[in-house]
């Protein structure tokens, strides 16, 4: 197999985009985007789920075409999606990922051109395999080549793709949910290695911890007062501070000119009405100002009214309120011994739960806390959240599989309810997911990383709620900020 090789362009890189703009069902997704992204930049992108996130990435990898804009690109990408098909072996999946190096490597063992060892320089080709043994042990990634990847979980395949992507020495790296997967030491060397690569970053995270630690700037893709994307300096202090800003300086602005709408209002049906009743100016006034005064006010009224609403705002739009449906759990005492499965979970231990209880279970990648969750419930102790949506039933929208459900959770939009759920985002599955479970009102919540691929927003709303709760609560995660919001609650240390 032949490989095309490009080479890194490190001081030169420069990844710019201009004037993107995607239309999805009718409804633009992105509008308006300019993006530059050069060595050393670490940018952060936020929205609520659908709002396009995923999509922007893959136009910067171009791997979607935009309806129209330009992308322009000097340099290497590298890039990570929420989800690796699981085709073929993790050998081949190394391989695929570090073609270019081994393709460098092999010429300049072929030649020994000069050619080949600068092009080997350049990628550092040398260390690259050192490199990504180094990434695979940190993420606890899986390093058997021979393993079918249709034997390894979501997790596994990213953190292999994760893996191969810092070692490979590409001038920018397009990650999409990076954290998700990942364990508090394989957080902390990733956080490292993003702080410490040369190149570009374009970073898609409801991590609050990650984008603070790493992000340079922030690209917001939530709604604003034109409508186009808004950048902030500042990392992701300097977001919050601007985007608080951004939306009073809306709200405020939106205020006065609705009330400088019901003044023109009022204006035009005092005019209206003196034209009805026969309203002249007092006698002694000049015949011609007599007779065209009353109907030049209403001419004059109805031009200052079609020229506000040539620039009138739109009404801000902030994200859908969370409404966790809180329920009263009947009394209940749930309790279970022998939590052990051979070769998943050697934790001998027990658990007991009653309303209100609160727990949260730690411990590295491997050591058993999803299987611990899928133990309680299928014991009959709780409802779970799962790390990761289903598949998607083909042409099934959320209806057809869920029934009706209450629109007051804040979760999905009536039109997304009776979107076929494989159009819908991954953020807006996981959102479906949690819909569903909050629905049946359960006493006791079963939570295995609740934080993945939902929007920052939510994630605040739903830390929020779960402290809250009369339900029982038992809270597998990762999420290093839900983790320090929950820091009072019990723990549970496996491995």
């Amino acid at each position: 197999m032949s490989v095309t090789i490009t080479l890194p362009a490190r001081a030169r890189a420069q990844l710019t985009a201009t004037g993107i703009h995607v239309t999805r069902g009718g409804h633009p997704v992105l509008r308006d985007l300019d993006l530059t992204v050069s060595p050393g930049s670490r940018i952060g992108v936020v929205g609520e789920n659908g709002r396009g996130k995923s999509t922007l990435l893959r136009i910067l990898a171009a791997r979607l075409p935009a309806d129209s804009g330009e992308i322009r690109l000097t340099g290497t990408i590298g890039t990570a999606d929420q989800e690796i098909p699981p085709l073929g072996t993790v050998g081949d999946l190394i391989d695929q990922e570090l073609a270019v190096v081994h393709a460098v490597l092999h010429a300049v063992e072929q030649t020994g051109s000069p050619e080949a060892i600068d092009a080997a320089d350049i990628l550092d080709a040398w260390n690259a395999d050192r490199r990504l043994r180094i990434a695979l042990q940190a993420l606890n990634a899986i390093t058997d080549r021979t393993r079918p990847l249709t034997e390894l979980s979501v997790g596994q395949r990213y953190r292999i793709r994760l893996a191969c992507l810092l070692g490979a020495g590409h001038d920018f790296l397009l990650l999409d949910e990076p954290t998700n997967h990942l364990d508090a030491s394989g957080l902390e060397f990733l956080t490292a290695r993003l702080n410490d690569h040369p190149g570009g970053i374009v970073l898609v995270s409801h991590d609050r911890a990650l984008l603070t630690d790493v992000a340079t700037s922030i690209v917001d893709l939530d709604p604003s007062r034109d409508g186009k994307p808004r950048v902030y300096g500042g990392g992701y202090p300097g977001y919050l501070t601007g985007r608080t800003a951004e939306r009073r300086r809306w709200s405020d602005e939106y205020d006065r000119q609705q009330a400088e709408h019901q003044r023109l209002s009022r204006d035009l049906d005092t005019a209206r009405s003196r034209l009805s009743t026969g309203w002249r100016p007092d006698k002694g006034t000049g015949r011609h100002q007599r007779a065209t005064r009353a109907p030049a006010l209403v001419q004059a009224v109805h031009r200052r009214r079609e020229d506000l609403a040539a620039v009138t705002l739109a009404a801000p739009s902030p994200p859908p309120q969370f409404n966790f449906p809180m329920g009263t759990p009947k009394a209940f005492h749930f309790a279970t011994t022998d939590l052990h499965v051979p070769g998943r979970l050697d934790h001998p231990g027990s658990i007991s739960l009653t309303p209100g209880s609160r727990l949260v279970v730690t411990g590295p990648n491997g050591a058993g806390k999803s299987t611990l969750l899928r133990l309680l419930a299928a014991r009959g102790g709780g409802t779970l959240l799962a790390q990761e949506s289903p598949p998607p039933p083909a042409g099934k929208t959320a209806r057809d599989l869920h029934g009706d459900f209450p629109a007051d959770l804040g979760l999905l939009t009536e039109s997304d309810w009776d979107r076929p759920i494989a159009t819908l985002s991954t953020g807006q599955q996981r959102r479906l997911d949690l819909a569903v479970l909050l629905t049946s009102l359960p006493d006791i919540l079963l939570l295995d990383e609740p934080t993945n691929h939902l929007s920052i927003t939510l994630v605040d709303e739903l830390t929020e709620a779960l402290q809250t709760t009369r339900a029982a609560v038992v809270l597998a995660t990762h999420d290093r900020q839900l983790l320090r919001d929950t820091v009072g609650w019990p723990r549970l240390e496996l491995g």
